[in-house]
């Protein structure tokens, strides 16, 4: 019963007290976090803990200004991690398969599980946590301070310490339009009405939609998040159309794009006025068309081949 009373109280904590946590607990969390659920006992997940304090400090800053990544006791970020697996099966002289969407998605889900269980057991305890979404303002920059090697990204970070306050319980949606049975079901607009009314005392002014619009709408947060992450979706072997070399070196030559029909959008934009594919058995070939120069790139998929074809083209501009 604790344990439910513990769930159901719960609330994000932003200020902590100047206390370490106790080996013996830390341990305690850690390993709840082990034991989290995963598909097909693969655990696509690593635990990184950041003591270093200017460490924290960078991240902090990345995350938007927030202190409490450098005033909790602990801070750690759960990482989708595909990198081990692919290792494992190596080291028994297998080769892992390409499976970057499916791979992105079950490693996302072991991550947050694991993430979860390390927040409810830190709870349990009595420490305060606060997922951090903010870590994803920039992760490629949070990617390349904690050395993530590929097939690794961050999914959030995670404050533990001991609490220093009580908020409130902030509002949650009704039952009825987050809890369905058997059947997706589409909400009223008698419903979504409520939901506005339910989730008012969630903000300061009383507006939800303010809230919603400045995270979701056009031109808010997550828009602007979205081409960053998927840049680093791209570089670290998670978008099937632009494999991870093929990414690198089109970034490497100047061509900044999360995937292959951006990388087109991108390309038409800089004055090339067409672009041609071809395939002939397993290999395919690009050619980029200028009004006065052409460039030629070939490769295993059409990612690959594009981004030969941009190097070519980067490394003759005057054409």
């Amino acid at each position: 019963m604790d344990q439910i009373r513990n769930l159901l109280e719960r609330s994000s904590i932003r200020r902590f007290r100047p206390e370490p946590i106790p080996t013996g607990d830390l341990e305690k969390i850690l390993a709840a976090a082990r034991r989290a659920p995963t598909d097909a006992s693969a655990q696509l997940y690593t635990i990184l803990r950041v003591s270093d304090p200017e460490l924290r400090r960078q991240l902090a800053e990345l995350a938007g200004g927030q202190q409490h990544v450098v005033s909790a006791a602990e801070f750690f970020v759960p990482l989708a991690d595909v990198y081990r697996l692919e290792h494992l099966l190596e080291h028994r002289g297998k080769e892992m398969a390409r499976w970057p969407r499916t791979a992105l998605h079950f490693a996302l889900v072991d991550a947050a599980l694991a993430g979860a269980h390390l927040a409810v057991a830190a709870e349990a305890l009595g420490y305060g946590v606060c997922w951090i979404g903010g870590l994803l303002n920039e992760p490629r920059r949070v990617a390349e301070l904690l050395g993530l090697p590929p097939g690794v990204v961050p999914v959030s970070g995670l404050a533990v310490g001991v609490p220093d306050e009580k908020p409130p319980l902030r509002p949650r949606l009704p039952e009825s339009l987050v809890i369905h049975e058997n059947r997706y079901r589409e909400p009223t607009e008698a419903e979504l009405d409520d939901a506005y009314r339910t989730m008012a005392p969630a903000t300061r002014r009383g507006d939800w939609l303010l809230l919603l619009e400045r995270y979701f709408g056009a031109g808010g947060y997550m828009e602007k998040r979205d081409a960053e992450y998927g840049r680093l979706l791209a570089l670290q072997g998670f978008v099937a159309d632009w494999p991870r070399p093929a990414a690198r070196a089109a970034l490497a030559a100047g061509l900044d794009a999360p995937s292959l029909g951006e990388a087109l959008e991108k390309l038409l934009e800089q004055g090339w006025r067409g672009v041609l594919f071809g395939r002939q058995g397993e290999e395919y070939t690009v050619w980029l068309e200028r009004e006065t120069a052409a460039e030629r790139g070939e490769g295993a998929g059409p990612g690959t081949a594009l981004a030969a074809a941009v190097t070519a083209a980067s490394e003759n501009p005057s054409r």
